[in-house]
């Protein structure tokens, strides 16, 4: 027999509300009120219990509430609703009280919106209620209704143990448009969660696309090397795994010298402020200069020469070195000296109007020099003598086919193929114009390093082994994501010196691409760029250090890429078990969170600072909370929500086993079946010593 609903509302009542603020209700609960289990709300329930959810209800709907803590008062004997007073003697007895804090309003959905009639959960309360209004347990359709809130729920991550195994769906769009972090110590599951929301949001997308890959983009940099097994048979993923020493189906990892920019360049060779990196840009320009490498000719080599000549005594006149204090007089004179003895040889290739504009310069440089040859001679120029040069160079410079634009400097970071060899003699001819060539003999042992480092090459290759679109077809994908969905750049093997401008120059050149994506075609293209183990690339830094290190110019990639990403399509998800050594302006950046067991103090301090005090009664769940369970809270979830992530096959699960201790000790695993470990140090040492073996193409 059904109830009406006075008597189903009468049914549910567990209490009065005795306090009310803002922030805080407390619940005086009835005697009759449940006491382990609720029987009386559709299905079993445990009642009461912490974070669980109740009603009260105010204006047009029902105030929702999340319980923070239960205690017990000892109190005079309750009188029960209905029951006269006879004069008995009250006597002692416990009296249960619970905390609230509101998070929202549960409204019935208007029969208009064409959906079958239910709840709609909103957050934020419009109206407290009064003291001595009825508590009430939800419904399963309310306590569905709550979870189960918010708009365009495309993907199923998850079920929420405190709702009856409610299903937590969220919005890819939410998601991963806000960026997101999934933080937790080892072992709690947080390389599961980040490989699951990749594939449950491509397997979605894949059932309602039905035909053809789902257009998505997925760039997962891991540097332990976990993910190659989680996606290396993912039918709806159709990944590419990019490797030092790459296996048969994988591909090699190539990050050329060429892209790497002038920020880049400083911080790995940590080239110093005065003298080392203004030559060390100068070289970048110079060498970036063209986006092809020329036909080597005698025009050529003297247009390069003439070019050379002209950018110099522009940066001179504009230092005022040639009428400066002793010696930049005197050094200036020994550069016009060099450049005459080097015009001079190359005269007689050259006929007609180049032989005459490069025989007028040749006279001006040795009516310059000829004054001050003499013993005891005054070095100074003055301005009308060195404007009066830089014409006679420009205009031999245009003889030989040279536009003013040729001198304009070229752009430093422009990606324009280059060799390693080739840079080393760009810094040498700048430091040797520049008259600094004894201070930049250490910037070119540390470029030599790299240069002749076995286990660079494979990665750096050459100039031509590699090309920008094929990197970014490669790497960031195809149309419409015909060779795959998702990309895993394994970064296990990369030496520990260049990771971090490895990984630094991968995410750079993913977010300036797509940044020229939206330049040219007026949309975003969506992608979504994953960080694992951010901690050790996205650690904060000292901003007031002179010179910047390789880890502190990653950090800037990403604090960047946190800041403007979302503006160019590109997500962020971080991977974390150390939120508290994280730069805080990445983390608050992120407007979602997937927190996993944190046990650490200061990282639960953290936590504890990203949500607002009336809901962080829920956070307190996570020292102990067990693997597989994480709390959602965020953009991407209309209130903070306790989940149950999905199952994911051993297959499909990232490679973060803890090791099998017990079972190498006694030779079998728990199934019986045997297990070995052979040492075998001799390949290892082979292969240690000899280092990788790279294998051509990007």
């Amino acid at each position: 027999m059904s109830q009406a609903p006075f008597e189903q509302a009468g049914s549910l009542l567990i209490g009065t509300v005795d306090f009310v603020s803002p922030d805080e209700i407390k619940v005086a609960l009835d005697i009759e009120a449940p006491g382990s289990v609720a029987l009386n709300a559709g299905a079993p329930r445990p009642f009461p219990r912490v974070n669980g959810y109740l009603l009260i209800s105010v204006d047009e709907g029902l105030l929702v509430g999340q319980v923070e803590w239960l205690t017990v008062e000892r109190s005079a004997f309750p009188k029960r609703r209905g029951m006269q007073d006879f004069g008995l003697v009250d006597l002692p007895f416990p009296s249960r009280r619970l905390r609230l804090n509101p998070l929202g309003t549960l409204r019935v959905r208007p029969e208009k919106t064409g959906k079958e009639r239910g709840y709609v959960f909103t957050r934020g309360a419009d109206a407290l209620p009064s003291i001595g209004a009825a508590v009430m347990l939800p419904t399963e359709l309310q306590l569905r209704s709550i979870v189960e809130s918010g708009e365009r729920r495309r993907v199923k991550i998850g079920t929420s143990p405190l709702a009856g195994d409610a299903e937590v769906r969220v919005d890819p769009n939410r998601l991963f448009g806000r960026h997101l972090a999934v933080l937790g110590n080892t072992g709690s599951g947080k390389s599961c969660s980040v490989a699951g929301l990749i594939r449950w949001g491509l397997e979605e997308a894949h059932a309602i696309r039905q035909q053809g890959q789902p257009n998505a983009r997925f760039i997962v940099l891991d540097p332990n090397g976990e993910y190659s097994r989680a996606f290396a048979a993912a039918d709806s993923a159709k990944a590419r795994i990019f490797k030092v020493n790459p296996a048969e189906g994988e591909r090699a990892l190539k990050v050329p010298l060429w892209f790497w920019n002038s920020a880049e360049w400083c911080s790995f060779t940590q080239a110093s402020a005065k003298t080392q990196r203004p030559t060390l840009m100068h070289a970048l320009r110079f060498i970036r200069d063209s986006d092809i490498e020329p036909t080597a000719d005698s025009n050529h080599e003297m247009r390069s020469f003439l070019r050379t000549i002209v950018t110099t005594i522009r940066i001179e006149q504009n230092s005022g070195s040639p009428w400066g204090a002793f010696p930049k007089p005197k050094s200036f004179f020994e550069k016009l000296e060099k450049w005459k003895t080097g015009l001079e040889s190359d005269l007689p290739s050259f006929g007609g109007d180049q032989h005459t504009k490069l025989q007028a310069l040749v006279g001006k440089i040795e009516a310059l020099c000829v004054p001050r040859r003499v013993q005891y001679a005054h070095h100074d120029f003055t301005r009308p003598e060195i404007q009066e040069l830089l014409a006679a160079a420009s205009e031999a410079h245009s003889a030989f086919g040279g536009t003013e634009a040729d001198v304009i400097p070229a752009d430093v970071d422009a990606p324009r193929p280059f060799e390693g060899t080739s840079l080393l003699r760009c810094i040498e001819a700048v430091a040797e114009m520049l008259n600094v060539s004894e201070h930049v003999e250490t910037l070119l042992v540390r470029i030599r390093a790299l240069l002749t480092d076995t286990r660079m090459k494979p990665i750096m290759g050459g100039s031509t082994a590699t090309t920008l679109q094929g990197w970014l077809e490669n790497y960031v994908g195809t149309d419409n994501a015909e060779n795959g969905c998702v990309s895993v750049i394994d970064l296990s093997l990369v030496p520990t010196e260049v990771v971090h401008i490895v990984t630094a120059v991968i995410a750079r050149m993913i977010f300036e691409a797509l940044q020229r994506y939206v330049k040219l075609n007026g949309v975003a293209l969506p992608t979504v760029l994953v960080m694992e183990e951010a901690h050790t690339f996205i650690k904060r830094y000292k901003e007031d250090i002179e010179n910047q290190d390789a880890a502190s110019v990653c950090c800037q990639v990403f604090e960047r890429i946190a800041r403007e990403g979302r503006k160019f399509g590109l997500g962020l998800v971080l991977s974390s078990q150390r939120p508290s050594e994280l730069s805080p302006t990445v983390l608050s950046q992120c407007n979602t969170f997937l927190l996993h067991r944190i046990s650490n103090d200061r990282d639960q301090e953290l936590v504890q600072r990203l949500v607002p005090d009336n809901l962080r009664g829920l956070l307190r769940e996570l020292p102990s909370l067990p693997s597989q369970s994480a709390i959602l809270l965020g953009w991407a979830s209309e209130l903070p929500v306790l989940v149950k992530m999905n199952d994911l096959p051993k297959s499909q699960q990232p490679r973060s086993d803890d090791p099998e201790f017990w079972g190498v000790w006694v030779g079998k695993d728990e199934d019986s079946q045997p297990i070995s470990r052979n040492t075998d140090w001799e390949r290892i040492a082979q292969d240690w010593q000899t280092g990788p073996t790279g294998s051509e193409g990007a």
